[in-house]
């Protein structure tokens, strides 16, 4: 039970952080409608997506409820939507920079197994959501390098085939991975986010 409640706990600490700061650099840049819409909130609540949640209970990645934003409000829709998606994954990596902090010092056991998972977990959703699938943001921030027209023609498919790419994540993460212990998804993000903790922990 411990385990589980320390899970969840850093489950919540991480997404709120991702998507608040996204709510946040959105409305910096001029657009209002993720703040009306209360999203700029420490509430985790407000920040929970039911499938994000589920994947990253059962398999450690996740996601969060997407933050609504109008582009129509950026002065450059194209970096500013970019800059907005990049500020959930760079939250991340900051708070697990600065959760190393506490774990230099003597700690009781059960507060440092706490904060050493929620260190884990935010590398983890960081890197998971920089891998360019929607709904993730990496989907979002590749598209600054593509042309306008195929801009538009990308976040239209991405749009209009969301449901069968979080069908395709979810079978290759947990399916994959349950039945025959290797996942393409999982494998990447695992790789990634023990190279960037070994950075972090060199530098600390």
């Amino acid at each position: 039970m411990p385990d589980l409640l320390n899970l969840v706990i850093a489950i919540l600490v991480a997404l709120t952080i991702h998507e608040c700061a996204h709510a946040v650099v959105a409305y910096w840049l001029g657009d209002p409608t993720a703040k009306n819409a209360g999203r700029i909130t420490l509430n985790p609540i407000k920040h929970l997506d039911p499938w994000g949640t589920l994947l990253f209970i059962i398999a450690r990645i996740g996601w969060g409820k997407p933050v609504p934003t109008n582009p129509s409000y950026f002065k450059n829709p194209k970096r500013d939507s970019a800059l907005v998606a990049l500020a959930g994954p760079a939250s991340n990596i900051i708070l697990a920079i600065l959760l190393t902090i506490p774990l230099g010092f003597a700690l009781p056991q059960a507060l440092r197994a706490l904060i050493e998972l929620t260190f884990y977990i935010n590398i983890v959703l960081a890197v998971f959501n920089l891998i360019p699938i929607p709904p993730l943001d990496g989907s979002k921030i590749i598209a600054i390098f593509l042309p306008k027209n195929t801009y538009y023609k990308y976040i239209n498919f991405l749009n209009a085939n969301l449901a069968y790419i979080i069908i395709f994540l979810f079978a290759d993460i947990y399916l994959l991975e349950s039945l025959i212990g290797f996942s393409i998804i999982g494998t990447i993000v695992r790789e990634v986010s023990g190279l960037i903790i070994t950075v972090i922990n060199l530098g600390s």
